[in-house]
């Protein structure tokens, strides 16, 4: 295990970057469904979900995440496999452990939003605080450093998660983190920094924002939640160019054809590795010390966050260098050529 916990590291100022997102890039690597979004993968291809721990930590993760997003019963119940939920969570978690053991990295456990918050349905909450407490208590038996509980569109669920973790998780730091759509409100109607300020007032040891807005969209809301935050903040955005109106990845369109994109041809609208550093620098410049990137991320987008907080990692030797690139050479020679690649042709 790593000599340091979260909590020490951030008490001594220092930023935790992790890598979220892997379920996006399952996909791409055809292990992953979309529509379902669920983790099956850490039962039928473990050794897919362990090369993408070794390749976040290797561009440079604090933390190694078990991959248990959407790894809940009633969503392993939807899809047929219910019978294997503490299977999956089990071995997500110490194929998780494994890896952070190996890297000197954070091992975190994972709850998320879970499709089934309903305020008004006195059982149905019951139903979800047992769902919280059962994968909360496989965390800690698998020597989790700390628990996030993501993606939370409602504030209701986002403060039940909290409760969980606070009352099973046997004192591990928490970190809980929002989703913000279009409007700066939670579903149930709360502000999103005042959202923040309520989490982080009930326990929560980071607060802050994963998913659905980009790095253009999801700046300035930062900026009102550490109005009011005072703790460690998280910014953790897909890397889709998400500005304007167009403020989440779900509604951005095609710029050629008009048509929606998500969530099988956002490539049309990835960032490039510029704008993720952009972001990298305004989100350290604005004290973040909790960042990373969700889903859309890549070990080469993760370098770039790296590169701005000052580390050295595995995937830095072969951060690109021009230098014997003859796209970039100065030599007259290859004028021709240059010409030929870069010169637009009426």
């Amino acid at each position: 295990m790593t000599s340091k916990g979260l909590l020490q590291r951030l008490n001594d100022g220092e930023t935790i970057i992790i890598a979220e997102g892997y379920m996006w890039e399952l996909e791409r690597k055809g292990y992953v469904k979309f529509g379902e979004f669920t983790p099956e993968v850490v039962l039928n291809n473990p050794e897919v979900v362990r090369m993408m721990h070794e390749e976040y930590a290797h561009a440079g993760s604090d933390v190694v995440e078990a991959f248990t997003y959407l790894g809940n019963r009633k969503r392993l119940r939807a899809i047929g496999i219910e019978e294997g939920l503490e299977e999956l969570n089990r071995r997500a978690l110490r194929m998780a452990r494994k890896a952070a053991d190996a890297t000197g990295s954070l091992m975190a456990g994972d709850i998320s939003h879970t499709w089934y918050y309903q305020p008004d349905d006195p059982k149905a909450m019951e139903e979800l605080r047992a769902m919280f407490k059962e994968q909360i208590e496989w965390a800690v038996d698998e020597k989790a450093d700390y628990i996030i509980g993501e993606t939370f569109q409602d504030f209701g669920e986002a403060m039940i998660a909290l409760e969980m973790i606070k009352k099973y998780g046997n004192g591990l730091p928490a970190v809980i983190t929002l989703t913000a759509y279009q409007p700066d409100v939670t579903l149930d109607d709360v502000p999103i920094p005042e959202a923040c300020k309520r989490l982080e007032d009930a326990g929560a040891d980071v607060v802050g924002l994963n998913c659905a807005r980009g790095p253009q969209s999801m700046i300035p809301l930062l900026k009102e939640i550490r109005k009011v935050c005072k703790g460690p903040l998280a910014a953790i955005p897909v890397p889709f160019r998400c500005r304007g109106k167009f403020k989440t990845f779900q509604s951005l369109l095609d710029p050629d054809t008009g048509d929606r994109l998500y969530p099988d041809n956002l490539s049309a609208q990835l960032c490039t590795r510029r704008e993720v550093r952009e972001f990298a620098q305004e989100a350290k410049a604005l004290g973040v010390q909790y960042i990373g990137l969700c889903c859309g991320n890549s070990p080469a987008f993760l370098r770039e966050v790296t590169d701005v907080f000052g580390r050295t990692t595995g995937a830095s030797k072969y951060s690109p260098d021009f230098t014997n690139s003859l796209s970039r050479s100065t030599d007259p020679k290859n004028k021709k050529i240059q010409s030929y690649m870069f010169d637009v042709v009426d």
